[in-house]
């Protein structure tokens, strides 16, 4: 996967991912779509830079074809992820929400396990797609950063 198709890749994550937690989120707290909203969009740019940047790390470690990753190491993928991204916005959250350390980290572990259940889902859909779009045009598949 070359640089473009990483940045179309977890642009496209976000999108959702983001109009899918204001929604959990509007659900499940007592505060303000606005703030919900700006507290989200901030966080999925954390999380847009951290996908970048985890997933080209991860590639080096873990090459070849990822339609053939195993649900394992899929698995594996999802939970150190999250784990990294956990770190990076607990901090924000609280401080732009006005809510404690462990309030945001409830919010943020809610938002976790949902997006950890969605970006299995959404990779694993994303990878097979992506294949069965270069097995039809015959381009040839570029699965590892070189």
């Amino acid at each position: 996967m070359g640089t473009l198709e990483r940045i179309f890749h977890a642009v496209l994550f976000e999108v959702f991912a983001v109009l899918l937690s204001i929604g959990m989120l509007m659900v499940a707290t007592d505060h303000e779509v606005g703030s919900l909203s700006g507290t989200m969009i901030i966080v999925a740019t954390i999380a847009m830079c951290w996908n970048f940047l985890f997933n080209w790390i991860f590639d080096q470690f873990y090459t070849g074809e990822k339609e053939n990753r195993s649900i394992k190491l899929r698995i594996y993928h999802v939970i150190l992820f999250e784990i990294g991204l956990l770190v990076l916005t607990i901090p924000v959250i609280a401080y732009i929400l006005e809510v404690g350390v462990w309030e945001a980290f409830v919010m943020d572990v809610g938002i976790t396990i949902f997006i950890t259940i969605y970006a299995f889902t959404f990779n694993l859909a994303y990878d097979k797609a992506r294949a069965a779009i270069l097995k039809k045009s015959n381009a040839p598949c570029r699965c590892s950063v070189r």
